[in-house]
């Protein structure tokens, strides 16, 4: 059991280090982003569109309350549980990680579609807003290795049945 739990320390180090270099990535990507799009707004052909804008920022919005949400369903407790209980500690790790990514994605995908906004109407405030949203997505996603080492071993070990007492 002693070597399960090296292993299992093993994994959850290894899949940390994964997903967190992962966010930072992102982040320095959607901070790239906002400093092309000041960079660039002498050389960007100035279009307005306001319909384009508001549903740029509305599809922003959507996506961030978006990320949220999907947390919480993948990070439910009775979800986590069930996945403990059919795959074991390994299932609930490599749903933390799954899930951690797939948020980032979210805020990578809110930069990037900022950034898109930008080159089409030449408004480089709306990379500035979308890099703001993305990077509370990016920093709502980040893992702590604390959390995800107590959610394996909560999550991750098939609860002992109770004996009936009669």
């Amino acid at each position: 059991m002693a070597s399960e739990s090296v292993d299992i320390s093993a994994e959850i180090s290894r899949r940390h280090k994964a997903a967190v270099t992962t966010i930072l990535g992102l982040i320095v990507a959607a901070a790239l982003l906002a400093v092309l799009a000041y960079v660039g707004r002498e050389h960007f052909r100035q279009r307005a569109n306001p319909p384009l804008e508001m549903g740029l920022m509305i599809l922003v919005l959507f996506l961030g309350l978006g990320s949220i949400a999907w947390r919480r369903t993948k990070f439910a407790a009775m979800r986590l549980q069930d996945i403990g209980g059919l795959s074991g500690p390994l299932g609930v790790l490599r749903t933390l990680e799954k899930t951690t990514i797939q948020i980032a994605l979210f805020g990578a995908l809110i930069a990037g579609l900022a950034f898109v906004g930008t080159l089409l109407t030449g408004n480089d405030w709306l990379t500035y807003r979308g890099m703001a949203v993305a990077l509370v997505v990016l920093l709502y996603s980040y893992p702590t290795k604390s959390s995800w080492t107590r959610a394996v071993q909560y999550y991750g070990n098939p609860a002992v049945p109770e004996k009936n007492e009669a």
